[in-house]
């Protein structure tokens, strides 16, 4: 029989944790034939990201995934797994915990962390945590950067459909004529937008506006919208659909798509502005320069983290275009004007897409996010 994984999520706002789970419950599935259960606590908003998926319906398969609503009472009663995973220390039902304890051999059980590229990471990653009061034992997944953590998350076949992807001229003149983007003007350069709202967005909007580089800005809908109405004074906020004209910059105003298809708008554009967990890693694959809107945290922490990721990313680059890139970085995360260190990044482009091509074999030398859970679960089963 195929080995059951069970990964139970609770969906935020920003799609992030629901972004990951599902990702790595396809994969689990497809690469190497488990029974995967995903638990999910809102399938209404799990359904933005995957389409096909029918929120009424407390049981269904999708994508070779058997999808389980996850009620917020009366959970129902169902056997254990054989790996247990909760996604970013979602607490398990006490119920799904009794039938944990049930199993005459204990499910390996595991929390998947936040991905961090600070150096703390590599010492926690894969500690054991035995539970106060009963016969199970939790241990900590750390995604992370280099061969002490969990590493990060990537299909295998991946990086050769990027390649192809972008070596496709009439394919990608196919796909923008899908989006209704007409060709490409000479100079002209073109950039996603999925970010959080942001001061640095809305100067970094009219800045671009005002300047001489033509811009194609490729917006999918979400909490940048607000900032996009603001920098070119609209009064009321864009839709999916709609094409908006400021000065060199044009805008083309996307609805939120699926997995897939935020792949490829990655992999055609020529810079991408990300956010969160989910396509902060994506952008990483995509081989394309990109700038991180890290979710803000308390006391500012998020900050801390930001500049753990900075040192490994700016390493490899030459030193004015490490500057370049870090003020750039930075200033966006601290809301601050970065049109001049924006203007600077670009006319250093040629170097960074050498980097953004190069940075993701660096990443994947030593396994990606479920080769590496894989092998530690195995170890945990013998």
């Amino acid at each position: 029989m195929a080995q059951r994984w069970d990964i139970f999520c609770t969906v935020i706002d920003n799609y992030g944790d629901i972004g990951v789970t599902w990702r790595l419950a396809r994969q689990l599935a497809h690469e190497y034939g488990f029974a995967v259960r995903l638990w999910v606590d809102d399938l209404a908003s799990f359904a933005r990201i995957a389409p096909g998926l029918q929120p009424a319906l407390a049981q269904q398969a999708l994508d070779g995934v058997d999808i389980r609503h996850w009620p917020a009472q009366d959970f129902p009663a169902t056997d254990a797994a054989d790996v247990v995973i909760e996604a970013f220390g979602c607490p398990l039902p006490e119920r799904y915990l009794a039938a944990m304890v049930g199993r005459t051999r204990k499910p390996v059980w595991i929390n998947l962390e936040y991905l961090s590229a600070e150096d703390w990471v590599a010492g926690c990653h894969g500690l054991a945590s035995p539970h106060p009061q009963l016969p199970l034992t939790k241990h900590f997944f750390f995604p992370g950067f280099g061969e002490a953590t969990g590493g990060l998350l990537c299909e295998r076949a991946l990086p050769a459909q990027r390649d192809a992807w972008q070596a496709n001229a009439a394919g990608l003149d196919a796909y923008w004529q899908s989006l209704g983007v007409p060709p490409r003007r000479p100079g002209e350069l073109r950039v996603s937008l999925f970010c959080y709202e942001s001061a640095a967005a809305r100067q970094w909007l009219a800045a671009c506006a005002a300047g001489s580089q033509p811009l194609r800005l490729l917006v999918p809908q979400g909490k940048v919208l607000p900032d996009v109405a603001a920098a070119l004074g609209l009064a009321q906020l864009p839709q999916a659909g709609d094409v908006l004209q400021r000065g060199a910059l044009t805008l083309h105003m996307l609805p939120l798509t699926d997995q897939h298809g935020y792949d490829r708008l990655l992999w055609s554009c020529d810079l991408n502005i990300v956010r969160g967990e989910d396509s902060f890693v994506r952008a990483q694959w995509a081989a394309r320069p990109f700038l991180w809107h890290i979710y803000r945290q308390d006391e500012d922490a998020h900050l801390v983290k930001l500049e753990a990721f900075l040192q490994r990313y700016l390493a490899p680059l030459p030193a004015a275009l490490q500057q370049v890139v870090g003020e750039l970085w930075r200033g966006w995360n601290r809301e601050q004007d970065v049109s001049a260190s924006w203007w600077q990044a670009l006319a250093m482009l040629p170097a960074w897409q050498a980097h953004a091509r190069a940075w993701p074999q660096m990443q994947l030398a030593h396994g990606d996010l479920a080769t590496r859970l894989v092998q530690f679960t195995e170890k945990q089963l013998q």
